[in-house]
């Protein structure tokens, strides 16, 4: 019998368990990826109901953003209380409020206070960290970009769409609340990481504080908050101008209809799980720095296309590469961190990115009033797309095949 307390990666968890985590962990990416995504199918309808224009929204966006701040906290309850429940709270986060919208949203202000905590939720990524400390390091990107590839199937597109355009844009964010009701009854069979209990073990099983998992964070781990902030604060305000105003782009300003909108959304919702199979692939086969440059210059060129020529094609591409670049977020920030305060870390590193939350909004506020065609809105986001480039400088360590703990000693 091996020794408890002996580091979890020479403990193998059965195939049957890590299928059934990967799935888990795959619908909480899922209830993750509508509640980010629905809003480019609502947005319209919200402008219409409470009557105001697409600027005055991204501004209103922008200032409720701050509550977005507040996922540092679900991080860190994770590292201190476990991944179980961690996840479990970080699902009621992103649900109760979805069947709250449906039935409070008397104005703007009420329904984007209720918005930005389910946006909370689903910035946290928490729910990658268990795959990475269960799964084999052979197989850790591939086993990663398969809860990935779950969590992008566009059902918000496919069947969003039609919640909305049938029984209003309220609802394509309340039926999720019965999608956590089965999330939270699936959460009682997960099983806590052996990585986290040894790590609690260390420490005497007492409660991990604040200021304590805070101080925990070492020098060295400066420089890799500091290239994954980087990286998720230009994906996270590029891809929330696309997915916030792709709908209005097409739909208000090219004069699209909604049916042919709905299909190009469609289109582009299915490139994402193929960008998180091929990602997944190309993460453990030829690694991961070069998955983060094909997706930043990738999405980079799509932007800028699509601003000089408005070919729908450029929509859907961003979102597939875009979708590269979100794999190699989830699996690196997921690896790179010690295990004690892994969650902790990833908290401090979605905090910083989610400046992109309030900075996104504000700046396409700005875009939409200076370029009511939306050319310079794109060919700007686009840009912002080459900053992931600029990290690379910093020779962060690549991570292709080797345990955490191999991870944990080589940096």
């Amino acid at each position: 019998m091996k020794n408890p307390k002996q580091p979890a990666g020479s403990r193998v968890v059965s195939k049957g368990y890590m299928i059934f985590l990967v799935i888990l962990m795959g619908l909480v990416s899922q209830l993750d990826s509508w509640l980010s995504l629905i809003e480019t199918k609502a947005v319209p309808g919200i402008l219409a109901q409470f009557a105001i224009s697409a600027s005055e929204f991204a501004f209103y966006q922008g200032l409720f953003g701050i509550i977005v701040f507040g996922v540092f906290f679900i991080a860190w309850f994770a590292d201190a209380f476990g991944r179980k429940i961690g996840i479990m709270a970080l699902v009621l986060v992103m649900g109760i409020p979805t069947i709250l919208v449906v039935f409070l949203s008397l104005n703007i202000y009420i329904f984007l206070l209720l918005y930005s905590i389910i946006i909370m939720g689903t910035t946290s990524n928490l729910w990658e960290v268990p795959i990475s400390e269960e799964a084999p390091a052979k197989s850790r990107g591939l086993n990663g970009s398969l809860a990935f590839l779950i969590g992008v199937i566009p059902l918000y597109a496919i069947i969003g769409s039609r919640i909305i355009d049938t029984y209003g844009w309220q609802w394509g964010y309340g039926v999720m609340f019965f999608f956590m009701l089965i999330l939270m009854l699936l959460l009682l069979f997960m099983k806590e990481p052996r990585r986290w209990k040894n790590a609690a073990e260390a420490r005497g099983n007492k409660r991990l504080g604040v200021i304590a998992a805070l101080k925990k964070l070492r020098k060295r781990d400066a420089k890799y908050i500091v290239i994954v902030t980087v990286v998720y604060l230009a994906w996270t305000i590029s891809f929330k101008m696309a997915t916030t105003f792709g709908g209005f782009y097409f739909v208000e300003v090219l004069k699209f209809s909604d049916s042919q909108f709905n299909s190009i959304l469609i289109i582009a919702g299915l490139l994402l799980p193929i960008s998180a199979i091929i990602s997944g692939v190309l993460l453990d086969k030829v690694g991961r720095k070069f998955v983060l440059i094909v997706g930043s210059v990738g999405a980079a060129v799509c932007f800028v296309a699509l601003g000089l020529t408005a070919i729908p094609v450029f929509y859907q591409a961003i979102y597939f590469f875009m979708a590269m670049v979100l794999a190699w977020i989830y699996v690196y920030l997921a690896e790179i961190f010690t295990t004690e305060v892994r969650s902790t870390s990833i908290g401090v590193c979605v905090t910083g990115a989610r400046l992109g939350y309030v900075v996104g909004p504000l700046l396409a506020s700005l875009l939409t009033s200076l370029f009511p065609t939306m050319q310079g809105f794109w060919i700007v986001g686009g840009l912002l797309m080459l900053a992931p480039l600029l990290t690379l400088f910093a020779r962060p360590l690549e991570t292709r095949g080797k345990t955490l703990e191999d991870i944990e000693v080589e940096r």
